[in-house]
């Protein structure tokens, strides 16, 4: 399953998170035994429990004292969980990758992978396959400045050209406006498209060059919300760059979101 190496790895983060905060709370050492809740007839009573099963009466005046126990004994049950799940994740990523079916082919001979059809088609022949795939982009108005990229395509913008060039040179495939109907929005024409190898889907990168004019930064605002609402979120499916006239496009970040989702 692609992307189930990263689930596990953020599910590792997140258990060995709430470890840490556990233990981090634990300044003070927890009191000795266990708390038992007595139910009768709507009258609740605790009781402490250290060597005597029943207990001895804990007094509503010392009720801290029995929050303490109650807490100590779900904080144990919840790392005890936490650390079994925890070490299951841990094995299970050893040895895990999320091509392994894919990687007994393109570990075999030119040669011999030429008499052989894959039980499924690799990555990169799903991307082949996908960037082949003909669409109609959308149209330029009269009086648009021409501006033409490295790989000989017109684009809108100067930091459009900037980003596509970037690509072009990273031997990253992309579709230029290729158009996407967001359900309760209509067809939006994203800046760029890729095929994600880690996901095996479509992701798209929203340039939104013109934040600090307000007719603009609503309309941009409302494209990225009818992104969430179709189930395409900024960090999973969609990239998000933004410019203003005092803070411009940095290839720095271009660098790091590419290396984050497009490698």
């Amino acid at each position: 399953m692609y992307g189930l190496k990263e689930m596990l790895e953020k599910e590792q983060k997140h258990l060995e998170s709430i470890i840490g905060r556990i233990k981090e709370k634990q300044d003070e050492p927890a009191p000795e035994g266990s708390l038992r809740i007595s139910v009768n007839e709507g009258q609740i009573r605790y009781y402490h429990c250290v060597e005597d099963r029943y207990g001895s009466y804990i007094p509503m005046k010392d009720k801290e004292l029995a929050q303490h126990l109650a807490q100590k004994a779900y904080n144990d049950a919840v790392i005890k969980k936490a650390e079994n799940r925890l070490k299951l994740i841990t094995r299970s990523l050893k040895d895990y990758s999320d091509n392994e079916i894919e990687q007994i082919y393109e570990s075999l001979h030119i040669v011999r992978r030429g008499l052989i059809t894959p039980v499924e088609p690799t990555t990169e022949q799903l991307e082949e396959q996908w960037f082949r795939e003909p669409y109609k982009e959308k149209e330029f108005q009269e009086g648009i400045p021409l501006i033409l990229t490295e790989r000989g395509e017109r684009v809108r913008s100067k930091s459009e050209k900037i980003l596509a060039d970037y690509f072009f040179r990273n031997d990253i495939l992309y579709k230029y406006e290729k158009p996407l109907k967001l359900v309760g929005y209509g067809t939006v024409y994203p800046d760029f498209t890729f095929f994600s190898k880690k996901i095996r889907k479509e992701i798209y990168w929203e340039h939104e060059g013109m934040m600090d004019k307000a007719e603009y930064a609503r309309t941009a605002v409302k494209k990225v919300n009818n992104y969430q609402m179709n189930g395409i979120y900024p960090g999973e499916r969609l990239i998000l760059t933004f410019e203003t006239e005092q803070d411009l496009l940095n290839s720095k970040m271009i660098k790091q979101l590419t290396d984050k989702y497009l490698k």
